[in-house]
């Protein structure tokens, strides 16, 4: 296996629109090629009409195309003429299989039409980054089950959402495999390095909660958390780098309310892809206070970074993130965040924690995910339908 030469397609977003799954998908794509293989992706030239899209854009305004990989900008996801235009294309070219990028039902009907016209000539496997959306919808069930079966086999970042597959499906053909390092942002600076670049206080305690800011990411639990007499003497500072997702007025009428004006940095924008590394560096542990989670993939980029980090005990981020060891993994309690918080700085962890990091980030490198997914196609091989 390791020395035949597959040609695929990977289905999902790429440059120049924006976000973790974009980077992901070139990073895949990349490291396939890397290996030998004769990976390309096909992305949205529509991914989401705007009046259903939350954010201020969906696309790169910084930053280039990325080099090496060939992208073709062909999907909408509201014309289903498209989308028989797609599979068209795809089987013109004789993939050995495709990899479809599934996250939210909305791509349903879409990507499950192009699936299942193609499925007869090639094998479609399905990344699914979520099953069971965190937000659910009218449609959510049928458009899911729609997509799930048009696919031969899946590969999960968590086993939350393996699990999730067996709700729509019986096949045994999937496969798990832990989220790799994102590779894209540059490498490490030094603390002093990153917080000069952010104007961030070189002696402050930094605590950053990273990336788009939805209601299921709990951030309203941390900024609680922060107001403990003990996290406020401690110079402790909160920094939050990231688009609000929602209205962001209950999130700051918290920080008024709780008197943390002092200790909440507020960075309320898309951060651009060149900056991502400032923030990780600049801080001394990364929190994420989910209510709900799959797999993340700011924990990753928070291994490449080599930092500890704070997960609650959701979904996909504990499987990850070794207990007391990389960080915490704790319940989503106020009170019990508080002092994982306070244990962290007055125990003087960081050191401690970030050699464990740097020890154990060896396991998601991009060499395992490929094993696995390469070896999920050959399981898929017989019986095509």
């Amino acid at each position: 296996m390791k020395n035949k030469r597959l040609k695929l397609f990977i289905l999902g977003p790429a440059y120049p629109l924006r976000g973790g799954p974009a980077q992901f998908n070139e990073n895949l794509c990349a490291e396939l090629n890397k290996e030998g293989h004769d990976a390309q992706i096909i992305s949205y030239s529509l991914q989401y009409p705007n009046f259903l899209f939350p954010g201020s854009s969906q696309f790169e305004t910084s930053g280039s195309a990325p080099t090496g990989i060939k992208i073709h900008t062909l999907i909408n996801t509201v014309n289903p003429f498209n989308w028989i235009k797609v599979a068209s294309f795809i089987k013109k070219e004789k993939p050995d299989f495709i990899l479809i990028r599934y996250w939210l039902p909305f791509f349903g009907p879409s990507l499950g039409a192009i699936a299942r016209l193609v499925r007869s000539k090639t094998k479609v496997l399905a990344l699914t980054d979520n099953i069971i959306p965190h937000e659910k919808r009218i449609g959510d069930k049928a458009f899911t089950n729609y997509f799930v079966n048009s696919c031969h086999g899946f590969i999960a970042m968590s086993k939350t959402v393996l699990n999730d597959i067996s709700k729509f499906s019986k096949t045994e053909k999937k496969a798990y495999s832990p989220h790799p390092m994102y590779e894209t942002y540059g490498p490490i600076v030094s603390k002093k390095e990153a917080r000069e670049k952010l104007q961030l206080n070189q002696d402050d305690k930094i605590i950053l909660f990273f990336g788009l800011i939805r209601h299921y990411k709990g951030l309203d639990i941390l900024i609680e958390a922060m107001t403990d007499p003990e996290i406020k003497k401690l110079n402790i500072k909160l920094l939050i780098a990231g688009e609000f997702y929602e209205d962001k007025q209950p999130y700051l009428d918290l920080i008024e309310k709780f008197e943390l004006k002092n200790h909440v940095l507020l960075h309320d924008k898309f951060i651009a892809n060149e900056d991502v590394r400032y923030y990780f560096c600049a801080s001394n542990l990364v929190a994420q206070t989910y209510r709900k989670a799959t797999n993340s993939g700011v924990t990753m980029v928070g291994y490449y970074y080599e930092k500890p980090m704070l997960v609650t005990n959701v979904g996909g981020l504990a499987e990850i993130v070794p207990n007391n060891s990389c960080g915490y993994v704790v319940e989503n309690s106020v009170p019990v965040i508080s002092e994982k918080i306070k244990e962290y700085f007055l125990k003087e962890k960081e050191n401690e924690f970030t050699q464990n990091v740097i020890l154990e980030k060896k396991k998601y490198e991009w060499k395992e995910f490929i094993r696995v997914l390469t070896g999920l196609f050959e399981s898929t091989k017989k019986n095509i339908q």
